[in-house]
């Protein structure tokens, strides 16, 4: 499939030092407010409360945000988990008021939020007595308390050295990869394209102070499996060139290659970004941000796909020998037609 034929190559690679000057300095930029901002980590890489409650009715998240954003706890969260009437709130570590008493204080005002009023209950917990506290709006029960929990520090540092760790396993993965399939330049070429656009949306959060969390980590990933996706098809592409046309130079096989996956690209990325545009615009607060870390990666994935790593691999000296067998004494199509139709 494919909306439109490029007959003639477009030349990317006259332009690639310029654009790779460019992506140079972007990516220096980012490192640079990465260094001297930092990243603005949520509740759990830092620690802090978690609270559920389960409303009888489907809840309001913009009410039940606001009711809680106005206890100054700080910067809080407030989503929706399993069904509409399930809330899940994380509040930051507070070392000046008890984790219980955050707890009750949340659940008070949410209670009063929605009419009813807090009352103790004795209820049995594992054959002893205790006391449960509930909210009564005459003999309606408008929301109970289903869990608390308290997510201490250490747990946020070993859940950000685990995804440090499944962010190094994804890029060696790749690397292997790559140099398995193609050759190890494009490995090279491939696992520094896809640095850099991790390293660009790390330093866009880290410039905006945007939230960095666990489904951001889940989106860098996905970036990081979506870009390489974009790398193969490419490299896939100047393997072919190579077996097919004898005549032409390293630049101008890249350049045939990348023209020719244009409509692909085009297809691909542009339902996607339809997609991921959607969850950031209607998505709500609990996807904002992993929508704008996959908004981030895509469009930069597509330039870092034809600009760096089709640009590395022409400067690592990637030549027909390295990816065709019998080198030049492989048959050609159409040795005459250099820019012959590039179709995807």
């Amino acid at each position: 499939m494919e909306f439109f034929r490029i007959h003639r190559d477009i030349p990317f690679m006259r332009h690639a030092l310029v654009l790779n000057v460019i992506s140079a300095v972007m990516f220096l930029a980012a490192v640079f407010f990465i260094v001297t901002r930092g990243l603005h980590f949520s509740i759990e890489f830092t620690g802090g409360t978690v609270v559920e409650v389960a409303y009888s009715e489907p809840a309001d998240i913009n009410k039940v945000r606001e009711t809680v954003e106005g206890m100054g706890f700080g910067e809080v969260q407030v989503q929706n988990f399993g069904t509409s009437r399930d809330v899940l709130i994380r509040l930051p570590l507070r070392g000046d008021v008890k984790q219980t008493e955050v707890v009750n204080r949340v659940f008070t005002g949410l209670c009063q939020a929605a009419g009813g009023q807090v009352e103790s209950a004795a209820v049995t917990v594992a054959g002893d007595p205790a006391t449960k506290q509930q909210c009564a709006k005459g003999a309606e029960r408008p929301l109970e308390l289903s869990r608390s929990e308290v997510v201490g520090p250490q747990v946020g540092r070993e859940l950000a050295i685990d995804g440090a760790k499944a962010l190094a396993f994804v890029i060696i993965g790749i690397v292997i990869y790559l140099a398995l399939r193609f050759e190890w330049k494009f490995g090279v070429a491939g696992i520094v394209a896809n640095l850099h656009d991790v390293v660009i949306i790390l330093g866009f959060f880290a410039f905006f102070q945007w939230e960095f969390s666990l489904t951001v980590l889940a989106a860098i990933l996905a970036v990081l499996g979506y870009s390489v996706n974009e790398s193969v098809v490419i490299f896939d592409r100047v393997r072919e060139a190579f077996r097919k046309f004898r005549k032409l130079d390293t630049p101008q096989v890249i350049d045939h290659a990348i023209t020719s996956t244009i409509s692909r690209t085009i297809i691909t990325h542009g339902s996607t970004q339809i997609m991921v545009l959607s969850m950031l615009l209607f998505g709500g607060p609990s996807l904002h941000y992993f929508a704008m870390a996959l908004t981030i990666g895509i469009c930069f994935g597509i330039y870092s796909s034809v600009f760096v790593a089709a640009a590395i691999a022409m400067w690592l000296g990637v030549k027909r020998e390295d990816l065709v067998k019998g080198g030049g004494a492989a048959k050609a199509a159409d040795p005459d037609d250099p820019n012959a139709g590039a179709v995807v």
